[in-house]
C-alpha cells in the first residue's frame, strides 16, 4: 500500500511535539488520536466506494444432495 499525504502528516506530527510557542504565537497540533480517527474514517469512506462492499454471497449446496 502506497504512502498517502495523510500517513505521512500523521508520521510527521508524532515525531514533533504537541505544542510550540515563540515570538510570533503559539501552535498546537490535532491530537493524534484525532489524526488517527480521521485517517480511520477517511479509509472506511474510500472502502465504501468499492462496488462490492466487501461482501460476497454464494449458493452452498452439500455434495450427494439433488436441488
Amino acid at each position: 500500500m502506497a504512502e498517502t499525504p495523510l500517513d505521512d502528516a500523521i508520521r510527521d506530527n508524532a515525531g514533533g511535539p504537541k505544542r510550540a510557542s515563540g515570538d510570533a504565537g503559539s501552535v498546537e497540533q490535532h491530537s493524534l488520536k484525532d489524526q488517527i480517527e480521521a485517517d480511520r474514517y477517511l479509509n472506511s469512506k474510500s472502502a465504501t466506494k468499492n462496488k462490492n462492499l466487501g461482501v460476497k454471497i454464494t449458493k452452498l449446496v452439500p455434495p450427494g444432495t439433488t436441488d
